[in-house]
């Protein structure tokens, strides 16, 4: 049976070792307190995304509770498409981070690409975080 994802793993894998550099030169960058390399890395990380959005959960309409609570970072598109997907902090900030796969008429789906230099996780979170996700 031929697995329906190949192509979309193979671009999720692509798209999370970029990812890695990204991030690796931004932690680099702050642990030097290098503030130009920093910034750099930082515009890196925001020209590489195609979109960022939140939505937010049910609430009762007129409450407070109308903020957003998921964010979507959508990284390409077509066949194969790659996104990360998470959860907000009630201050905006990512505190999960999935990285999600899709190929023409197939479903979004988890993807946990291989890295054996570190916590996945960690990695996207860390991209995520370069993102801004609160209101105005």
């Amino acid at each position: 049976m031929a697995d329906n994802l190949e192509n979309a793993k193979a671009q999720g894998q692509a798209q999370y070792n970029s990812i890695r550099e990204m991030v690796a030169a931004l932690t680099t960058a702050r642990k030097a307190d290098d503030d130009k390399a920093a910034e750099a890395a930082e515009q890196t990380i925001h020209e590489d995304a195609l979109s960022v959005e939140v939505c937010s959960g049910w609430h009762t309409p007129g409450s407070e509770d109308g903020g957003a609570t998921h964010y979507r970072i959508l990284l390409c598109t077509g066949g194969p498409a790659c996104q990360i997907t998470g959860e907000l902090s009630d201050f905006n900030e990512p505190s999960t981070a999935t990285i999600q796969i899709q190929d023409w008429f197939t479903p979004w789906t988890d993807f946990a690409p291989v890295d054996d230099e570190g916590d996945v996780e960690e990695t996207l979170l860390a991209y995520a975080r370069a993102f801004y996700f609160g209101e105005g």
